[in-house]
């Protein structure tokens, strides 16, 4: 069920790559051995927590946030190369172009730096996001701001300027979620939502390339 005076809208674009969604959303279980030996594996480590949870996206497609990507989650693509790119609210992206051989694994070791872009309102408003799937995206304003996970929860909330905002929460698989809110000066506000199954063919270009603005 949808609050907070929602616009719940779809939007459609052109499809995803098929593979790599099945093997990140549905698991691995159905991937024979023979077809293993043809896979290459991406294995993700973070430094921090900041690193830990920031979303990935793989050949222009989000596949999660960087420590879910294991287990039934793991990262399996075909052979040669790939771009990798690794991003968080206030960084700067980490992008590196790797080679995936057959069979093989690939650490991915990632450090974010602080971008010199990255402001603070001195006056803000409390956002704070109870959605179904956690590892759903989060854009707030069309800019990649973290998974819905991190901004739920006690202790969790996005800190935002006052005004009229957009959200949108998106993840491969199920309906866009997409609503506006209109924050005054320290107000807390909470967005609640249980993303609908739907079709890699509805998420908007959001999903599949991250801004290159910050």
């Amino acid at each position: 069920m949808e609050s907070v005076t929602p616009r719940a809208k779809l939007s459609r674009h052109r499809p995803l790559g098929l593979f790599i969604w099945f093997v990140v959303l549905f698991g691995t279980a159905k991937i024979t051995a023979g077809q293993n030996e043809i896979m290459g594996e991406l294995v993700f480590e973070g430094q921090t927590n900041v690193e830990r949870d920031s979303g990935v996206w793989i050949d222009g497609n989000y596949v999660g946030y960087l420590k879910e990507l294991k287990g039934s989650k793991k990262v399996l693509l075909l052979p040669g190369e790939h771009e990798v790119i690794v991003r968080q609210s206030g960084y700067n992206d980490y992008v590196q172009k790797v080679v995936v051989e057959p069979g093989g694994k690939r650490l991915i070791s990632v450090t974010l730096q602080l971008s010199p872009r990255a402001t603070a309102p001195d006056i803000t408003a409390t956002l704070k996001l109870k959605i179904k799937p956690k590892r759903a995206a989060v854009f707030l304003d069309e800019k990649y701001v973290g998974h819905a996970g991190e901004f739920g929860g006690a202790f969790r909330s996005m800190k935002i300027s006052p005004g009229k905002h957009r959200i949108r929460v998106e993840l491969p698989g199920y309906r866009t979620f997409d609503t506006e809110v209109n924050l005054l000066a320290n107000q807390e506000t909470e967005v609640k939502t249980e993303l609908k199954i739907g079709s890699i063919e509805q998420n908007t270009p959001l999903i599949k390339k991250p801004d290159d603005k910050q």
